[in-house]
């Protein structure tokens, strides 16, 4: 049986960077590894992505294909699966920073996912100043479509959210904090 890793943190906090040094290191030693997103991971997930997080007002609700198409069976091959956000994110993003009932989506997440939870979560705690003035940077940086809807969320949003994910941490010993302030050197 494979080893299931995920990411999370608030935007800009370094959790993607993270993830790949990880991904690096662990198949310089021989380990097969996946690295997926979330939103995203399939066809139909990266297009589910798109539509959030370039925010257009089209509303959806899909039910997620990445547990069950991609990562249970890399999980059932013996890979290391790393994801760059789960359903940890769900939970900090809309119940602690839109207010929205944790216990449904606790439910919800529990549905999606078949129940899977993951073996180890590492969130990459920064204060939010830091990881919005990250995330600008790359937003601004890119030729590509701007995924910016969360970072026009204002200052509190993104303080409830950081606060979320470390409500998270304190309840569940899979969630370990590693400092995600430091530029990469």
């Amino acid at each position: 049986m494979g080893f299931f890793i995920t990411f999370e943190g608030i935007e800009g906090c370094g959790k993607s960077t993270q993830l790949e040094l990880l991904k690096a290191h662990l198949e310089s030693k021989g380990r097969a590894v996946l690295s997926v997103r979330e939103p995203g991971g399939t066809l139909l997930g990266e297009r589910v992505r798109s539509v959030l997080l370039n925010g257009t007002e089209e509303g959806i609700d899909p039910w997620a294909q990445l547990v069950a198409r991609v990562i249970r069976p890399a999980l059932a091959e013996g890979k290391v699966v790393l994801c760059d956000r789960f359903f940890d994110s769900t939970l900090a993003y809309q119940g602690f920073g839109r207010g929205l009932d944790a216990g449904k989506i606790e439910g919800l997440n529990a549905l999606a996912t078949g129940g899977l939870v993951p073996d180890l979560t590492f969130l990459v705690d920064c204060a939010e100043d830091v990881g919005l003035k990250r995330a600008w940077a790359r937003i601004n940086a890119s030729a590509g479509a701007r995924e910016d809807r969360f970072e026009k969320e204002e200052l509190a949003f993104h303080r409830r959210v950081r606060e979320g994910f470390l409500a998270i941490a304190g309840a569940a010993p899979r969630v370990k904090v590693i400092d995600g302030s430091r530029e990469i050197s």
